[in-house]
């Protein structure tokens, strides 16, 4: 089933554009500021529901089950239209809200954010795509730009709006307020985008869903879980690597074969989709990396309060969007090549003022890196979906729209797995280098887990072992060495990225120039 479009460049025209993108807007700031809302939220939320040592797994089964659902809507979207999808996808995600304010514990509470993430997965995909369903080429970049913002904003207006709940109003609105924005965007999809679909058969690849949910499962499973419910080198590691591996496998030969494949291998054998997706993976473990442990490190290490961390990252989420916008005029002149390198440039500098950054140095030096790392990303993110877009026919621009978007969510929960694994590694041996060892070992480690909870308002899983008021200078030594590690770590990253984008084509190759 195939969209007939309304003229030769793939470009659904609304009468109604205006609309359809501030329902667009509304969605993917629903989505945004969710993870911000919550996690202020959540000492209250443990607070009261109890369940401390489940308090990671709130996040970890969301990010699970959006993660897994992301390249399925895409393929769904291109096969029954954006509409439908979208508001189905949206549904799930309201139901799975309500639900969550509604948990009587910590378990019901994983239980439905499980759900709500099978809903989420719809929304940033479906409505990016949407946005390149109904402008031209030349308005997407320019669009796109004004939908990075919306990350920006979510990320500040996020933490106030969760602190003010907490302390004004009753933990479960974290989770309802996103209801009436919800409801707002799906109604004026309803009512406002149209779609003209074929009355073509449609061929739905299941076993190829089966076997790309198995894949994405179990390799995220080892990543997220990996040194931490379990050894790396272990046989529960080998394992779900080994799951991964068959069912990749018999992922790639049923793709070969399926008339409706939910993964067109043909698009991944395109250049630019190719070196941007990895690229896009590259950036997510970079962006991960600075809004996981930079507060720690400014907190922990620089002695710095809670909010002075918080406007670290907000200046981050400041130089996104600023960059975005600019971003989306550059690509019409110098090409989506030029403006990725340009950004790569940015997130050079930016992970150059962390790699050298110190306790000693001013609060504005880890400011300013944040800044840069933020134009980096709004120059490359705006600069690749804008790009794979560009590149594809309506009928499979869901599915290469998810599929940047997963990669960047997969890049996020490698970088976040790995470098927690470097810190822990670096903090591991700095204590055997300074004679500290067996029990005094685990009493140090467990020593820095009191105090980043303390740091960050999280109650104490064991009163005996909180680190003191005044740091002992072992720790924070220990922390420091771990911490400029991970930050070196994000330097070579943005090294390995700068010669991967080179390499993207000098002009934007298409699969059919009349379907840009």
């Amino acid at each position: 089933m195939e969209a007939k479009l309304d003229d030769a460049h793939g470009v659904n025209r609304q009468k109604h554009r205006p609309l359809i993108l501030v329902a667009v807007l509304l969605a993917m700031f629903m989505a945004a500021v969710e993870s911000t809302i919550v996690a202020t939220a959540m000492p209250t939320i443990v607070g009261e529901l109890g369940g401390f040592e489940l308090l990671s797994m709130v996040f970890a089964v969301y990010l699970l089950t959006q993660a897994i659902t992301i390249p399925i809507y895409g393929k769904l979207a291109d096969l029954y239209g954006r509409k439908k999808v979208f508001l189905i996808g949206v549904a799930i995600f309201l139901l799975g809200s309500l639900l969550s304010g509604l948990s009587p514990s910590m378990e019901a509470l994983i239980v439905f954010r499980a759900f709500q993430g099978l809903g989420a997965g719809s929304v940033m995909p479906i409505a990016t795509t949407i946005v390149g369903d109904i402008y031209t080429r030349e308005e997407r970049a320019r669009v796109q730009g004004l939908l990075s913002s919306v990350w920006g904003i979510s990320a500040v207006v996020g933490p106030l709006l969760g602190s003010l709940i907490v302390e004004f109003g009753h933990w479960p609105w974290v989770f309802w307020i996103n209801l009436p924005i919800g409801v707002a965007s799906l109604v004026i999809i309803a009512l406002f985008l149209k779609e003209h679909l074929g009355s073509g058969r449609v061929s739905l690849d299941l076993l190829g869903s089966f076997w790309m949910l198995v894949a994405i499962v179990s390799f995220l499973l080892f990543i997220m879980f990996g040194g931490k419910a379990f050894p790396w080198l272990s046989w529960q590691s080998a394992f779900l690597l080994l799951v991964f591996a068959l069912s990749l496998w018999l992922l790639i030969r049923e793709e070969k074969r399926a008339e409706e494949p939910m993964m067109p291998l043909q698009l991944w054998g395109m250049r630019t989709i190719a070196i941007a997706n990895v690229a896009t993976l590259i950036t997510g473990s970079l962006l991960i990396s600075l809004s996981t442990f930079l507060p720690t490190y400014m907190q922990g290490v620089m002695g710095t309060s809670a909010r002075t961390a918080g406007y670290a990252l907000a200046v981050m989420s400041l130089g996104w969007p600023l960059a975005s916008t600019v971003a989306g005029r550059v690509l019409l002149v110098l090409g989506s090549r030029r403006t990725s390198l340009i950004g790569s440039v940015f997130l050079l500098l930016g992970s150059i003022f962390f790699a050298t950054l110190s306790p000693e140095r001013p609060v504005l030096w880890a400011m300013s890196g944040s800044f840069l790392i933020g134009v980096g990303m709004g120059f490359t993110n705006t600069a690749y979906i804008v790009t794979i877009q560009n590149s594809v026919p309506w009928n499979v621009r869901g599915v290469a729209t998810s599929s940047n978007l997963f990669m960047r969510m997969l890049g996020g929960t490698i970088g976040a797995s790995v470098l927690g694994a470097i810190l822990n590694n670096v903090l591991t041996q700095f204590f055997l280098n300074h004679g500290v060892t067996g029990m005094a070992l685990s009493e140090n480690m467990q020593a820095i887990n009191e105090l980043l909870n303390q740091v960050q308002g999280l109650p104490s899983s064991d009163a005996s072992v909180r680190a003191p008021s005044v740091v002992d200078t072992l720790l924070k030594q220990g922390l420091a060495t771990g911490m400029h590690s991970v930050f070196l770590s994000m330097l070579v990253i943005a090294l390995i990225n700068m010669p991967l984008v080179y390499f993207l084509p000098r002009e934007d190759h298409t699969m059919g120039k009349a379907h840009r």
